[in-house]
């Protein structure tokens, strides 16, 4: 059974930059999506995708558009289906497949929920974050079939050497 683990934690513990640690830290061929916070001045103001295989970057969500509204953001379904789900869907050619985030934002589009169940289905390993209180289905699965481990800010660090050394033993 490949190894499958999912991060989850309060917002702004550091669970993309655990994942952003491990997978810039391994040798296997790393595919997938990074949310990464967007900035202005010291002030958040959205969120971006990195496609992990091709470098590419998107919006994920931000203060302006015409997506879905989820708090003060609003997603950018075109990005996230043509860089996020894009993302992960290619990843299935890699050695491990990195989903950050299985949350509100990503969860609004169908091709992303698409891409990542097919992701699940596939005999990879996966590193995952997970939002921390997501009911959909979707999160669910995920909840049931991965070793789920919370990030605090006292043990990020100490879990980003435990999933490293988890993903060299196989």
């Amino acid at each position: 059974m490949a190894l499958r683990i999912a991060v989850t934690g309060s917002p702004g513990v550091g669970k993309s930059t655990l994942v952003a640690k491990v997978t810039s830290g391994t040798k296997l061929r790393v595919g997938g999506v990074l949310a990464r916070d967007r900035r202005y001045k010291d002030r958040r103001t959205g969120f971006e995708l990195l496609d992990l295989s091709t470098g590419m970057v998107g919006i994920l969500a931000d203060e302006s558009g015409d997506g879905p509204q989820l708090g003060k953001y609003r997603v950018h379904l075109d990005d996230l289906d043509l860089i996020g789900a894009q993302a992960v869907e290619n990843a299935l050619g890699c050695d491990l497949i990195v989903v950050d985030e299985v949350g509100p934002m990503e969860l609004s589009s169908h091709r992303f929920v698409l891409a990542v169940e097919k992701a699940i289905a596939s005999p990879k390993p996966m590193l995952v974050v997970l939002h921390q209180w997501s009911n959909h289905r979707l999160a669910k699965k995920i909840r049931g079939s991965f070793r789920v481990l919370t990030v605090t800010r006292e043990n990020r660090d100490s879990l980003a050497d435990e999933i490293a050394k988890a993903l060299k033993s196989g």
